[in-house]
């Protein structure tokens, strides 16, 4: 078995941020502060080689479910729009991952080939920040190709008519002059060069891990380039409900916390959520905000014990930014903060997705994948198709995104069952009280999710043929 922890696994990419003052809230000197930012992605189960896992077996051997793509694509009722001819056609998603995956071609071919999910048009991978090292099996190495695979593979889902840029920085580490400075160079070429309509990050750190507020800020300068030009970014909110890990990736805040870069305002935060499969044909799917925290079977798989472990959907109150105006509606809510997330799609273990990886290190079969990592790039492939239907990139999607939830739209699914409170032993049994969700916005779901067929419409301004 093979486990990948969210948010403190020995493979994450590391930053150091500039500044001089201690880390905020913490008593670390900033010299010493190092800040890492992880791919926000959890194996939860051991490899298939024969072929992707039914539900049906995964219930039947771990009491887990786990699903396809094609089942992910129905639950989301984007079917309907490929009939119509809606499959992020012309459009170009993003992904943006530290060193990338060798494989991730051959993944995407085999994963294709076994759902019957057609190649996408134009499939790049660029190094705009400097040429990655050559592979080598390592956590930190095979990390990320995971990580990298699972976000081709899902965006691709849902929207298999749209381009794919694979975007691969050359380090995860950080010494002053690279890491995150180098995603955010990265992600600034690919703006100014207008080679997508919209950047998919499964990455974060924890807000109070950076040595100083500025130091923060310091390194916005892609999604404000982006906001500017159009170009909608979304990230992960993480995997660790409302808790979140120190400098050292293994203690926990003891206090609701979240990460950046899911709360800058100019970012579009994506939670997780459980899908559960109707029992008739005919009946939706539905979803509950995902955590895992308290499920015996999940925390087995992953943590080898019983339990609890964090293991949900990050969300709350930044302690960086301010309450963006397109929040105002729901200030009873966030009140004079940024919350997150904004929205919320498929991302729990008891729920996983199927995701294929061939990589050196690891055995070559099929991995049941879960995380907020899942969710971002299957929102980046329905914010593709809305960009199909508008004729044009949709650029900071937020103030949309409340305005539908103000006015109830039916694009979106309301989440009103969960929580993303956690528990763990440190140095004692804790609990971090995190948030409910509720109708409308709240800080566990955000808005909610998507019936994608109304919602791509609804997002890009315009109105379905068909009525629920």
């Amino acid at each position: 078995m093979r486990v990948r922890r969210p948010l403190s696994i020995a493979a994450a990419a590391a930053v150091v941020a500039g500044g001089s003052s201690a880390a905020i809230g913490s008593s670390a000197p900033a010299a010493s502060a190092v800040v890492r930012i992880s791919p926000d992605a959890v194996h939860a189960m051991p490899v298939f080689r024969s072929g992707p896992p039914s539900t049906q077996t995964c219930e039947a051997q771990f009491k887990i479910a786990c699903y396809t793509p094609l089942q992910v694509q129905k639950a989301y009722n984007t079917p309907k729009l490929y009939e119509q001819g809606v499959t992020g056609r012309g459009q170009t998603i993003v992904i943006v991952d530290s060193y990338g995956s060798p494989t991730v071609k051959q993944d995407l071919a085999r994963f294709d080939a076994k759902f019957g999910i057609p190649a996408p048009p134009v499939f790049d991978v660029v190094q705009p920040a400097g040429q990655v090292p050559a592979y080598q099996a390592n956590a930190n190495r095979e990390g990320w190709a995971g990580e990298t695979d699972l976000d081709v593979e899902y965006s691709h889902a849902m929207a298999p008519g749209a381009n794919i840029l694979l975007v691969e920085t050359p380090t995860s580490e950080n010494e002053g002059t690279t890491g995150f400075p180098q995603i955010v160079k990265a992600e600034e070429w690919v703006i100014n060069h207008h080679y997508g309509s919209v950047i998919s990050q499964s990455f974060s750190a924890t807000e109070q891990t950076f040595p100083s507020r500025q130091s923060l800020l310091n390194l916005r300068g892609a999604y404000t380039d982006a906001a500017s030009k159009g170009v909608t970014v979304l990230a992960a909110s993480g995997d660790s409900g409302a808790a979140d890990v120190k400098f050292n990736q293994t203690t926990y805040y003891l206090h609701p916390v979240t990460s950046w870069p899911d709360s800058d305002p100019l970012v579009t935060g994506v939670g997780g959520t459980q899908l559960h499969e109707p029992a008739a044909k005919a009946a939706p799917w539905t979803s509950t905000v995902w955590n895992d925290t308290y499920n015996v079977p999940t925390n087995r798989y992953i943590f080898g014990n019983d339990g609890p472990n964090p293991l949900a959907g990050g969300g709350g109150k930044s302690v960086i930014f301010a309450r963006p105006p397109y929040q105002n509606g729901v200030s009873g809510v966030v009140g004079s903060q940024r919350g997150v997330p904004d929205i919320s799609m498929s991302g729990a273990c008891n729920g996983a997705v199927d995701m294929y990886q061939s990589f050196p290190g690891q055995t070559a079969g099929w991995y049941p994948t879960c995380g907020t990592s899942e969710a971002t790039p299957l929102f980046a492939g329905v914010v593709a198709l809305a960009d199909q239907i508008a004729g044009h990139p949709l650029g900071l999607i937020n103030p949309t995104l409340y305005r539908m939830s103000a006015t109830h739209r039916w694009g979106l699914v309301d989440v009103v069952k969960g929580n993303n409170s956690v528990s763990f032993l440190q140095n004692g049994d804790h609990t971090v009280k995190g948030f409910t969700a509720r109708p409308g916005y709240d800080l566990a779901s955000g808005v909610g999710t998507v019936n994608a067929y109304y919602f791509a419409y609804q997002l890009a301004g315009q109105e379905p043929a068909a009525t629920p």
